[in-house]
Formats: structure tokens, C-alpha cells, sequence
């Protein structure tokens, strides 16, 4: 499947770090303050630490494919579909169903082929119902564990953050009798780690796994659009009805104006 560089998150994501950043360094502020390293590993490194633990292996190996996927978003051609759908339709209707089978070759979309050849293997429309009911169950659960795994990061992140800032006043306090000037710099220092996490968590992960739960939401339309034309051609229903049908069931701004 095609996928297109997502403006939304990458352009959320450079606003957000020039809204914040920014704003602190229009307030006199330096970037290489906030880059402390001992904070910045207590919140990157736990989180991710909290996330292995709770998170099935076979889900965190994925991090980076779902992270991608979430600026990388996949291109679900609705009007593709409609199009191959009514196009079927009105083969079935002259020719047949039996007659589609020379014409899967021509379809790559995994799903759609095999929805059509569950249709031209003469599959009951009952069963057909269920099976897309059970896949469309399973891709939402597998795409749950993944959402889940960002959004308990974006739980996890401001907890390192405020435990990155108590151990940063422990050592401070530790050394009260020192330079007061010292003193100051170093309770600075030691909220950077609450930044971080929650900047993290509001700006980053949070966000992502809101993004990876719409893709998810459009999948679903978009099977479910896949499995109504199939059932529809299979109960022999007219071309130009699918397709009133089938653009009835996408977003009002995606449906086709002449129908």
C-alpha cells in the first residue's frame, strides 16, 4: 500500500518544539541548559524501560516501524475500490461471477483479492459477513497493542520526569553548603527532567498513538467498504446502486460529487 509523508505530524511536531522552545529561549533562555544529560536519560531511558516491562516483546520489536507509520501515513484509495467494485459488478452481471476469477490477477490489494475470491469460490454471503467481521476484529487488536504501548508511554514519561527532578534536588539539597549561586543553577537543572517528560508525553507520544488510533479508524472504513461492494455484487445488486451505496458510507467530504 502507498503511504504519503503525514504534514499533520511532522508539522505538529516542529510547531510544538518551536512553540516551547522557542518561547523559552524569547525568555532569555539558552538550548544547552535544557540539554542535561543525567535528566534526559533518567526520563528517555525509563520510559522506555517501563515500556519493555509491560509491553509483549513481539509488540515493542515494532516501535520504530509503527513511529515511522505514524509520519509515513498509508493511502487508503476509497475511490479506487468503488471504482473496482462497480467495475466487477457489471462483469458479474453480463458475464458471471465465475468469470471474475481472470480478473484478481489484476488486483494487489491483499484484502480486496481475497474478498473476491471468497466471492468467486462461491463462499455463502453469511460466512463472508463473518469472516470480514473476525479479520476486521483482529487488525483492530493488533493495532490496539501498538496504540496501547504509546499511550502508556505517554503515561510513564511525566513519572520519569518528576523522579529525574527528585533525585536532582536530593543532590542538590546534599550540597546546600556550598556557593548559593551554585545552589540555584543546580534546582534549575533539576526540573529540566520534569520538562522533558512532559513534554514528551504531550507533544510525542501521546499525539502519536491518537494518530496511529484515526489510521486505524480509516482502515476500518476501508475494509468495511471492501466487504459491503463484495456482498453487494454477490446478492446482485445493480452497478449504479453499489455505488450510491458505497459512497454513502465515506466521509462527506471524500464522496463523489455526481453521485
Amino acid at each position: 500500500m502507498k503511504t504519503k509523508l503525514d504534514v499533520g505530524t511532522v508539522g505538529g511536531l516542529f510547531l510544538g518544539c518551536c512553540a516551547i522552545f522557542g518561547s523559552f529561549l524569547l525568555e532569555g533562555g539558552q538550548l544547552g541548559a535544557l540539554m542535561l544529560w543525567p535528566a534526559m536519560i533518567i526520563v528517555f531511558g525509563g520510559t522506555f524501560a517501563t515500556a519493555m516491562i509491560g509491553t509483549p516483546m513481539d509488540v515493542l520489536k515494532k516501535f520504530f516501524v509503527t513511529l515511522r507509520l505514524a509520519m509515513f501515513t498509508p493511502v487508503f484509495d476509497y475511490r479506487g475500490v468503488i471504482d473496482t467494485v462497480v467495475k466487477f459488478s457489471m462483469i458479474a452481471r453480463k458475464e458471471g461471477l465465475l468469470v471474475l476469477e481472470k480478473y484478481l490477477v489484476d488486483i494487489h490489494d491483499p484484502y480486496l483479492h481475497r474478498m473476491f475470491r471468497y466471492m468467486v469460490d462461491g463462499v455463502d454471503i453469511t460466512v463472508l459477513r463473518e469472516i470480514s467481521e473476525t479479520e476486521s476484529e483482529y487488525v483492530a487488536e493488533r493495532h490496539h497493542k501498538h496504540i496501547s504501548l504509546y499511550q502508556r508511554m505517554g503515561g510513564y514519561s511525566p513519572t520519569m520526569g518528576i523522579i529525574g527532578t527528585v533525585m536532582g534536588l536530593i543532590a542538590t539539597l546534599a550540597n546546600a553548603g556550598e556557593d548559593p549561586t551554585q545552589l540555584i543553577k543546580h534546582i534549575a537543572g533539576a526540573f529540566i527532567a520534569t520538562l522533558w517528560g512532559v513534554f514528551m508525553a504531550n507533544i510525542v507520544w501521546l499525539p502519536i498513538a491518537d494518530k496511529l488510533r484515526s489510521i486505524d479508524e480509516e482502515e476500518q472504513v476501508y475494509m468495511s467498504l471492501i466487504t459491503a461492494g463484495v456482498v453487494a455484487i454477490q446478492e446482485g445488486e445493480i452497478p449504479s446502486v453499489i455505488r450510491s451505496k458505497l459512497n454513502s458510507m465515506l466521509p462527506k467530504e471524500l464522496q463523489s460529487p455526481e453521485t
